[in-house]
């Protein structure tokens, strides 16, 4: 399997849409065995997530 490639470094989405994109894409695929490229594509979600994770908290501390 290749590297999983890099969350893109725009303006990050909400955390709330990125968690949206990872419960749609995980129902989608709900008792369905999951492909390599599945798999890669759940960690870019995952990597979406996180830099939204962590700009919505880096406003917060930086609000404070």
């Amino acid at each position: 399997m290749s590297p999983t490639p890099s969350a893109p470094t725009v303006t990050p989405v909400p955390a709330s849409e990125a968690n949206d994109s990872i419960r749609r894409f995980v129902r989608a695929r709900h008792g369905l065995a999951w492909t390599a490229q599945d798999m890669a594509e759940y960690a870019v979600l995952l990597e979406i997530w996180t830099v939204a994770v962590r700009a919505e908290v880096t406003e917060v501390v930086e609000a404070a």
